[in-house]
């Protein structure tokens, strides 16, 4: 069975790994239940839809209206606050399935989610200019520069690194090894960086590259 699971990026760590001093992300991972199967017959296309965090009894009636009420109704599934859905196997899972950490040490990860927003940045930090001379005088510091052509073809090209907005993309960090593994907390340590806030929410998948040469 193909492994994804969503979960909560809690922040960053270090662990021993006997002389080894491992930088690592812990995730709260799972658990989740399956909310809707995607066919190619009905949808044109094969999916699963997982659901994550369980919304308080209490706050059903003001945070979930009555056509996803209705949805999760059908699954039989308390409201859940976030949805996503995973190209997998429609065949394997079941409606109202729960789904656990099911990765174990040693594991490869591909982990997805939206980096930390910036805000509106200049060239040096969006891009890594290295900028003009800081002496005085030179009234050229941190400017992007020349940016198209004279008379012809008097346009800029597509694809310019110019200013503006960065960060807050969807960004998928690939071949993250899983260091350990916590089922009773719900909780998995990745080796290294995981893109995006403390509280962001992720999806965890098996590496692609690792799955497509047969290995685990």
């Amino acid at each position: 069975m193909s492994k994804a699971i969503l979960g909560e990026k809690l922040g960053m760590t270090q662990l021993f790994k006997g002389d080894l001093l491992i930088p690592v992300t812990v995730l709260r991972v799972g658990p989740c239940v399956v909310t809707q199967l995607k066919s190619k017959e009905k949808d044109g296309y094969e999916a699963v839809q997982l659901g994550f965090g369980e919304i308080p009894r209490e706050k059903v009636e003001k945070k979930v209206n009555m056509p996803m009420q209705g949805h999760f109704d059908k699954a039989k599934c308390p409201p859940q606050k976030y949805l996503a859905e995973v190209a997998l196997d429609p065949g394997e899972f079941k409606v109202g399935q729960r789904l656990t950490v099911d990765f174990a040490e040693g594991d490869q990860t591909d982990i997805t989610g939206v980096s930390k927003g910036k805000g509106f940045a200049g060239v040096i930090k969006r891009h890594g200019y290295s900028g003009g001379p800081a002496s005085h005088g030179s009234r050229f510091h941190r400017a992007p520069g020349s940016v198209g052509q004279c008379a012809t073809p008097s346009r800029v090209f597509k694809g310019k690194k110019l200013p503006g907005r960065m960060g807050g993309d969807k960004v998928t960090a690939q071949n993250l090894q899983v260091v350990e593994v916590d089922k009773d907390k719900s909780l998995m340590m990745v080796r290294g960086s995981v893109p995006g806030p403390r509280g962001s929410i992720v999806l965890i998948r098996e590496s692609v590259k690792i799955a497509s040469k047969g290995k685990r």
